[in-house]
């Protein structure tokens, strides 16, 4: 199957076109430096040719509301169209637990994807999914100095290749619309998370915790279980401290 992957060059396309040449598929990466934009449409129509299903990664990483929307809404309705003009039989959306539930700028322009995508006319699922692995590390790099302010708050990170490989299941099955969280095997907190990571990578950097009221309402609701699933779902199987022993590795080599 030709598959689709809007955003396959990021923390999440590399393993899902890793995992859906694996699995026997065909990947079109879509991505600037492959001549599409998903946001003007330049050069999608041609990717989309013979395409069959599609698996929209595409990100923006933005605490502004009014970007996020921008970015996620020109984007999805380009997807969407030419999707329908292909003859696409399943557009699959990975999306992100707790976006209903946390307050920010980047959570509202998700919201706005997802609506597009349930009100399209190409057949759908949505599978929310908790945050990577990654995430404590990218909270720090968006402060850079030898001083992290870390909030303590929980979540539930997840490998992914576990994503990628629940992606590629699903956009071989049927459209299910909204399925099940998706989220790692156990609970971190994530100022925990990125004190452990500073160890690992040998740096002196300070990691210190953040008040929650620093961050506002979001804040408070981060810390009473806004990133966390609300019910069963499909669970990965690598810990973040399995994840962290593999950055370890590689460092040394």
């Amino acid at each position: 199957m030709r598959v689709a992957v809007a955003g396959g060059t990021g923390t999440v396309g590399r393993p899902v076109v890793e995992a859906l040449t694996a699995a026997g598929h065909e990947p079109v990466v879509l991505a600037p430096s492959r001549g599409v934009d998903l946001v003007t449409g330049d050069g999608l129509a041609e990717a989309m040719a013979g395409v069959e299903a599609v698996i929209d990664l595409a990100n923006k990483v933005t605490m502004k509301a009014a970007e996020a929307r921008a970015f996620f809404e020109a984007g999805t309705r380009n997807l969407l169209a030419a999707g329908e003009r292909a003859g696409v039989r399943h557009h699959l959306l990975l999306s992100i637990v707790g976006c209903d539930r946390v307050e920010t700028g980047y959570y509202a322009g998700k919201l706005r994807q997802e609506e597009l995508v349930r009100t399209g006319s190409v057949p759908w699922t949505i599978q929310r999914c908790t945050q990577f692995h990654d995430f404590a590390g990218q909270f720090m790099a968006s402060m850079p100095g030898p001083v992290a302010a870390v909030p303590r708050v929980p979540n539930q990170p997840i490998d992914t290749r576990d994503v990628a490989d629940v992606l590629v299941g699903l956009v071989a099955g049927e459209p299910s619309g909204t399925v099940p969280d998706l989220a790692g095997p156990r609970r971190e907190i994530l100022l925990d998370q990125a004190r452990r990571l500073v160890r690992v990578r040998g740096g002196k950097r300070l990691v210190l915790r953040l008040p929650l009221a620093a961050l506002g309402r979001a804040g408070r609701q981060m810390a009473e279980g806004g990133l966390l699933p609300t019910e069963p779902g499909p669970r990965g199987t690598r810990t973040f401290d399995e994840w962290l022993a593999g950055r370890a590795g590689a460092a040394r080599r």
